[in-house]
């Protein structure tokens, strides 16, 4: 009974936490941001100024409807020329003024003699305030939509009121507009160092050395790293379990060097070469070495080597090994078995950490032109661009893109990747081709040095890595591909 207990709890703590996750990166993006602002922030105001208007006569709550349609017009278009908090003060207090004046005119030119609470409004009367606030919003280039409902508003206020009118929408504009500005100032812009979780991580990378342009994928892990100020670089190399260790018990031998600590076994005395290590782990040591002395003296980035056994499972002990030296992001090689993803970097994929799969071409290790291909904003897509922004370096070039099959599509794919762009430090292109994903790869692909692709489950197949058609995609394509997992 407490076994089914156990297992139904990890099951529900498992399923929140993917919940939380999906939830998380859902808000990443930057429209649903903005709606979920909305529907905190607007309400919030509206009820600041409710409160207000309860308590001191410079709040009416007669402005309240026009506010509150001026207040979401603000936030669902906060990048907007009209996104600004003096225009938004100013058109709503022209149009408040604006009805201030048409009832004059009305008083003094079209029903002389009359008290004025005996004027009723009519449609002349309407008609000009609704044109006199349009011009002159028109010709102080403040135009608010908000303005015009405050013009025709205010033609109902009690003349004798009517100064107090203007300053109340004049104090209740400010009021939201204050609120709208430090919104979109500490949050809205710095959205990116509260939700992009990329910002301070992958600074510690791990490298198994496998395959044949090994230097290469370490080099693209150490570019990676050597971006912050705080980075590391872990070289790993796996070596098969010799028959001596074996014997005394399954343990593997291990070695870390570089300001590591010593693992857990020691070679048999009857292995060790000259310096205390069995000549495979020696060699193994001697050439990781050399690596990281060459990474360290191209990029000044400082370098960890460990030397581990084979265990049943290569990509458990990579794993082991990420979570013991502190990496929170593992860069491997590409590796394919007759079209088919080996089995390392599928359990590769399953590390609850960020992983970076990298298929080299012909052993590059600079890369000035990157593209990057995403599906939608987010974290994954946003971790992607700040790996081509490190990788690129501040003369590169990196270009992102969204392919779209219709013309239709394009005003909210450029918006889209104009949000990207608003959110990272540094200068990119973007791009929007009306072709599929994988046309637009391949003629791509030559004119840069590096191409940057997703592989999270929930993507499109062009970005998912397991797929066998992203397979033969990636096998296409003449130049270097990097494939990024975010967990």
């Amino acid at each position: 009974m407490r076994d089914w207990f156990g297992v139904g709890t990890r099951m529900f703590i498992g399923s929140l936490r993917q919940r939380v996750r999906v939830a998380r990166r859902r808000l990443e993006e930057t429209s649903t941001l903005i709606h979920v602002s909305i529907l905190l922030f607007v309400p919030a105001l509206i009820a600041l100024m409710t409160y207000l208007s309860n308590r001191s006569s410079y709040v009416s709550f007669f402005i309240l409807p026009p506010l509150a349609a001026g207040t979401y017009a603000l936030f669902a278009n906060p990048e907007s020329k009209y996104a600004s908090p003096v225009r938004f003060v100013a058109g709503l207090s022209v149009g408040a003024i604006c009805s201030w004046v048409a009832m004059e005119v009305a008083i003094r030119f079209v029903y002389p003699g009359l008290p004025p609470n005996a004027i009723e409004v009519d449609a002349a009367m309407t008609a000009f305030a609704v044109f006199l606030a349009g011009l002159v919003t028109w010709v102080l280039d403040i135009e608010e939509a908000a303005a015009f409902s405050m013009a025709l508003l205010g033609l109902l206020v009690d003349p004798t009121r009517r100064l107090s009118f203007v300053v109340s929408v004049f104090v209740s504009s400010g009021i939201v507009a204050v609120g709208f500005a430090v919104w979109r100032d500490l949050f809205y812009e710095q959205r990116a160092r509260y939700l992009y979780e990329s910002i301070e991580g992958d600074d510690h990378v791990l490298v198994p050395i496998r395959g044949e342009f090994a230097e290469a994928t370490a080099m693209l892990g150490a570019r990676l790293a050597a971006d912050h100020d705080a980075g590391k670089v872990v070289l790993l190399d796996i070596v098969e379990e010799s028959p001596e260790t074996a014997r005394d018990g399954g343990r593997p031998p291990g070695v870390v060097a570089d300001g590591g600590d010593a693992v857990k076994g020691q070679p048999d005395a009857d292995t060790e070469g000259d310096d205390g290590m069995d000549p495979t782990t020696a060699a193994a040591v001697s050439e990781l070495e050399s690596l990281a002395s060459r990474i360290e003296t191209n990029l000044g980035v400082p370098c960890q080597i460990v030397v581990a056994a084979a265990g049943p499972s290569r990509a458990e002990t990579v794993r082991q090994v990420a979570s013991e030296a502190s990496c929170d992001l593992i860069v491997a090689p590409y590796e394919t078995d007759d079209s088919e993803v080996t089995p390392f970097i599928k359990r590769l994929l399953e590390a609850n950490r960020d992983v970076l799969i990298h298929r080299s071409c012909d052993g590059r290790q600079r890369w000035r032109r990157i593209m990057v291909p995403v599906r939608q904003a987010g974290d994954t897509a946003h971790n992607m661009i700040d790996f081509a922004l490190r990788l690129a370096g501040p003369i590169g070039h990196v270009s992102i893109a969204h392919c779209i099959d219709s013309e239709k599509q394009r005003r909210n794919a450029t918006q889209m990747l104009a949000n990207l762009a608003e959110t990272i430090d540094g200068t990119v292109e973007t791009r929007v081709p009306n072709a599929s994903i994988h046309d637009f790869l391949l003629r791509s692909a030559p004119e840069n040095d590096l191409i940057v692709i997703g592989s999270s489950g929930d993507r499109s197949v062009a970005s998912r890595l397991v797929s066998p058609p992203t397979f033969k995609q990636i096998d296409d394509l003449e130049t270097d591909v990097a494939i990024v997992d975010r967990h």
